[in-house]
């Protein structure tokens, strides 16, 4: 009797993982830096953030656009550091001890982006990464390759490339 009970338990069990399909353990995924600005969250792609910098001394440049907080020594090397809140539309927030800078490397361009706070480097799965909403404000939509829930928190994915070539190429 007992076995009878068993081998329809294991019956039932069989036919709902086939009901559900084949879940796939060999998922890719990607690498990203989160991080918070203005109380949002943003991420970068991990592969495109070279180092995270705490406590750097920023040397302001006179004359220089409102989106370039100013430049750093890192180890010798001469980076600017700009500050996305503006580029992204975002009230400027001012600098806590919490602030980091990220030293981010595009194709063409290398630059610190200063943020308020670093949430997480995770590993994230392909599939968790949504198409931008329509909602998404215009000044934000070529800027943003996707969107993701983390701890109930919405997640914007930031092209770096992007980012830092429209500045580059814009100066502002």
């Amino acid at each position: 009797m007992s076995g009878q009970i068993l081998d329809q338990i294991l019956s039932q069990h069989q036919e709902a993982e086939a009901r559900q399909g084949i879940i796939n353990v060999d998922e890719p995924t990607l690498k990203l830096v989160i991080f918070e600005c203005s109380q949002q969250w943003f991420a970068f792609h991990g592969e495109q953030i070279k180092e995270i910098l705490a406590h750097q001394p920023v040397f302001f440049i006179p004359g220089t656009p409102a989106t370039l907080e100013g430049v750093i020594n890192v180890r010798g090397d001469i980076e600017s550091v700009l500050l996305p809140h503006t580029l992204l539309g975002l009230p400027a927030m001012p600098a806590s001890t919490d602030s980091l800078i990220l030293i981010a490397q595009g194709d063409t361009v290398r630059s610190g982006i200063r943020v308020d706070r670093v949430i997480d480097v995770c590993d994230v799965l392909h599939s968790n990464i949504q198409p931008p909403p329509a909602t998404v404000p215009m000044l934000l939509r070529p800027l943003i390759l996707g969107v993701l829930q983390l701890h109930g928190q919405p997640v914007s994915v930031l092209d770096v490339n992007r980012l830092l070539s429209d500045y580059a190429n814009t100066g502002d």
